[in-house]
């Protein structure tokens, strides 16, 4: 039986001005093993739903356990570790690629953690990059260098869940195909983990999941395998 992870009930979201809703009623379960890919067209909720998954915004209605449990005080630092969020464009600190991996730690919710020099070579050997990709200053990378840091940022601190809203969009294929293998051995490595891979690309989405769900006008249309995520 597969573990269950991430239980979102009903969530529900609605604009802070105006209160259209932006999302209705959504219900997702995220178990150890799961790949979900969430596509639709612009405008259809899929960011609003990642956001909510990683506790960014507050739902409207609804409701998100983790391991079957509410999420209240004593949990939310556990939750936030175990669920890390990517979004698109990713912020860069100034200075070095080093000095941006170095920046979680410290963090409060990472206190307890430190810097693995061997696990950021290894995970930039996948990527095809030596050490000296750690010299580079961040105001010199180009797009999909920033996003390769942004990803080995999360990745180090080995998270449980990966909520990836986009990551590609800005990329060209070469550093698009470099993210989506550097997620493959993430994913790999540790048998239990699961992602969920907002994507505007139908044939990515059909490529990096195992699940699949599409939103429209901000409402469920379809859940399915990932060659349901094809036009």
């Amino acid at each position: 039986m597969r573990h269950l992870l991430i239980d979102a009930c009903d969530l529900e979201r609605h604009a802070p001005s105006g209160g259209k809703c932006l999302l209705h009623p959504v219900s997702l379960q995220v178990h150890g093993g799961d790949k979900v890919a969430v596509t639709g067209p612009s405008g259809a909720g899929k960011s609003v739903l990642l956001r909510l998954l990683a506790l960014l915004d507050a739902p409207d209605g609804g409701s998100i356990r983790w391991h079957r449990e509410a999420i209240d005080r004593k949990t939310i630092r556990h939750y936030r570790r175990s669920v890390a969020y990517l979004k698109q464009r990713a912020a860069m600190l100034d200075g070095s690629v080093a000095d941006n991996l170095h920046a979680p730690f410290a963090l409060k919710v990472y206190s307890d953690l430190r810097y693995s020099q061997q696990t950021v070579l290894d995970l930039l050997a996948a990527a095809g990059r030596d050490a000296s990709f750690l010299n580079k200053q961040a105001s010199e990378l180009s797009g999909g260098e920033a996003q390769l840091t942004a990803l080995l940022r999360v990745l180090q601190l080995a998270p449980t869940v990966l909520l990836l809203d986009e990551p590609t969009a800005s990329l060209d294929p070469a550093s698009a195909a470099v993210v989506e293998a550097m997620v493959d051995l993430w994913f790999a490595a540790i048998p239990g983990r699961a992602v969920v891979w907002v994507s505007h690309d139908p044939a990515q989405a059909a490529r990096v999941s195992n699940r699949a769900l599409r939103l429209q006008g901000g409402r469920v249309q379809q859940i399915g395998a990932p060659r349901d995520a094809l036009p």
